[in-house]
């Protein structure tokens, strides 16, 4: 298939980056958005009978996104589908990525032997500061093992480490106006941003643009510190404590298009 063709099957795996966490919409299932919608969107303007489906949740680690996923993605018969996991197992204390990439290359291999166009994601790059700047090593690794598998077996790869040659100058990936309040998922100008990365890897013309960012405002040094203070209340600290019992933020939370439908 062309990388311009219409596609008319479009199943999106993940988690909370792909469910559209961030980018809040209280008009569709499970009040999110998300870039996976923006794309649906326009690619639903190149075929009449176009359907969609989104089963990503929010808070799922690799092997359990593979596991529940890739199986009732492959019944829908999708002609595209995109995937991205690991991100939550990369910011446990401890991680094998070598056995979690083995287990990947195995389910994107099937997605593509289906005939799908198969879509993977890079990790953004954290930066050498801020909360993930320690592990930034393993986002790394784990972007390598991703081109790896997408050379391997053809699939497309969108490139969220690199995606500031995407940016407006003097912009980077970690740009806090790029994510949500809580620090932690993309925001709906970040959103806007993947969607645009995703059409442009697989050639679809479209016309989003980035939306308008709001100025950086500047504040004082008590006024970061309390802001610091109530992020980690409000966000840090029930994080934290999901992981440390093994709760996940995803452990009441369905699919929110588990079967394929028009766009809304």
């Amino acid at each position: 298939m062309p990388a311009n063709a219409p596609y008319r099957r479009f199943v999106a795996l993940g988690d909370s980056f792909t469910e559209g966490v961030g980018d809040a919409d209280p008009s569709r299932p499970n009040g999110v958005r998300g870039w996976a919608d923006r794309v649906a969107e326009v690619l639903a303007t190149a075929a009449p009978d176009f359907a969609y489906a989104n089963l990503a949740i929010r808070g799922r680690k690799l092997l359990q996104i593979l596991d529940e996923q890739v199986e009732p993605a492959l019944a829908l018969e999708p002609d595209l589908v995109t995937i991205y996991a690991g991100a939550n197992d990369i910011v446990r204390p401890s991680v094998d990525l070598d056995d979690l990439a083995q287990a990947y290359d195995a389910s994107v291999a099937r997605l593509v032997a289906s005939g799908a166009r198969v879509v993977v994601f890079t990790a953004f790059d954290p930066g050498s500061a801020g909360l993930y700047a320690p592990i930034r090593g393993r986002f790394a690794l784990y972007n390598e093992h991703v081109r790896e598998i997408a050379d391997r077996h053809g699939a497309t790869v969108a490139d969220s480490w690199r995606i500031a040659h995407g940016l407006p100058d003097g912009l980077a990936s970690a740009d806090a106006r790029l994510w949500d309040v809580d620090r932690m998922h993309l925001g709906p100008a970040g959103h806007q941003f993947v969607a645009i990365m995703v059409l442009d890897a697989l050639g679809v013309e479209h016309d989003l643009t980035p939306l308008p960012l709001p100025e950086v405002p500047t504040l004082a040094r008590s006024e970061r510190l309390r802001a610091d203070l109530d992020w980690t209340r409000q966000h840090l600290v029930p994080w934290v404590q999901r992981r440390l019992t093994g709760r996940s933020s995803g452990d009441t939370v369905s699919p929110r298009r588990p079967g394929l439908a028009p766009i809304e």
